[in-house]
């Protein structure tokens, strides 16, 4: 049955209303004035095909999603909406958002036209009753990274490539700027799959982080359909158990402690043992000399360095394990609050240079080559390769020489 322009009108109405756009505001996105967007969504007003895909972008959708049998009012983009107090008065969140659900489409299409099922790479799922509190958010978080760590093989070791990890449970991974504290984001949409979308302007060290407590709401909040992570939301339970979730990952307990007692560390100052034998006993006792078991800021750079995490997110775990109490905590905060912890961790090569840290952009390799391998096969045009490649930052002059290196320029 045809699409009638009344209909066509309620479904936009229905997906601006979603993302808590004003008529307005998708009038300045796809530059309409407001007065033809009211048209358009009372039907009195025809829309192009150009004017259509531009109101499709702003509101996170497939233009094909407008012709569907079946109009789905709620999608991703609307999800990440309702998670934020006030996002249609961010100026400068919304299009990183847009950016974000267009990259996911369209690595989808890219997939569907070349015949790749990601079906099979679907990763776990964790169904978990809603924490009553900090402690239970906690726990939960803690467990299920016992759980995965445990369901993944991964033993003890600290996790060399997080990227290639998720990757290849079915989790897309992708680096974009994003507006301010905005760590990452979760998007899990029928369209577009599961996608995890990182900070790029973020420090190397915290994007790793940010991986984790993002694969965290994969793992556990996937119903949620999108989740926006920043420090200001920190208190809320699905947060706290996203963050702890990450740091056992990333920093398994018996790991930490093994890795502190190859230290020579972590024992008792005092120990005290009895040899029974069924008659007496007899008594053994060791003391440690004094300070020797102190934890020093050179085994937390270590430590950091050992399990690919920041030093801060180190020392968190040694006082959350008890390894240290807060005198010893303050101690080091304030060694590396000084300078101290840094120019020790360069004295040891234990300060990883950005570019080794560097999360690779594993979703940008793997775009491009969708891309290139499609256009090749001719199932793209030119120009939609050359706009496909412009949204991961690539001119045309770049998108001309590489064509013509492949051995794919058009004649």
């Amino acid at each position: 049955m045809p699409l009638t322009r009344d209909e066509l009108g309620r479904r936009i109405r229905c997906a601006r209303e979603s993302c808590a756009l004003t008529q307005e505001q998708l009038g300045n996105a796809v530059d309409l004035p407001r007065i033809a967007i009211g048209q358009v969504e009372a039907g009195s007003r025809s829309v192009s095909s150009i004017e259509l895909d531009r109101i499709a972008h702003a509101v996170g959708r497939d233009i094909r999603a407008f012709f569907a049998d079946a109009f789905v009012e709620q999608d991703a983009l609307a999800a990440l909406f309702r998670a934020e107090s006030q996002p249609a008065g961010q100026a400068d969140l919304l299009p990183a958002l847009q950016a974000s659900l267009a990259l996911g489409r369209e690595m989808s299409n890219l997939e569907r036209l070349l015949g790749i099922d990601r079906a099979q790479l679907r990763c776990a799922r964790y169904e978990l009753p809603a924490a009553r509190s900090v402690w239970e958010a906690i726990e939960q978080g803690q467990r299920i990274a016992a759980d995965e760590r445990q369901r993944l093989g991964l033993g003890l070791s600290p996790i060399g490539d997080l990227v290639a990890l998720l990757e290849s449970r079915g989790v897309r991974t992708g680096l974009v700027p994003l507006p301010g504290s905005i760590s990452g984001l979760m998007l899990s949409d029928e369209k577009i799959g599961t996608f995890v979308v990182i900070n790029r302007e973020h420090p190397p060290l915290r994007r790793r982080f940010s991986l984790a407590h993002e694969y965290a709401h994969v793992l556990i909040d996937r119903d949620r359909s999108g989740v926006i992570s920043r420090p200001e939301n920190r208190s809320d339970l699905r947060e706290v158990r996203a963050n702890a979730f990450a740091a056992a990952f990333l920093m398994p307990a018996q790991g930490v402690v093994q890795f502190v007692q190859a230290l020579g560390k972590g024992r008792a100052s005092r120990a005290r043992m009895d040899v029974f034998d069924e008659v007496g006993a007899v008594q053994g006792e060791q003391r440690a000399a004094p300070g020797s078991q102190d934890i020093q800021i050179h085994d937390l750079a270590l430590m950091a360095h050992h399990f690919g995490v920041s030093r801060s997110a180190a020392l968190y775990r040694l006082k959350n394990l008890r390894i240290v109490d807060e005198r010893a905590s303050g101690r080091l905060r304030s060694q590396e609050d000084s300078g101290a912890g840094k120019a020790v961790a360069n004295f040891l090569a234990a300060d990883d240079p950005e570019e080794e840290r560097e999360m690779r952009d594993e979703f940008r390799s793997r775009f491009l080559s969708l891309a290139l391998e499609t256009y090749r096969r001719e199932e793209i045009t030119l120009g939609k390769f050359s706009e496909l490649a412009a949204m991961v930052g690539m001119d045309r002059q770049e998108v001309r020489r590489v064509l013509s290196l492949a051995g794919l320029e058009p004649s």
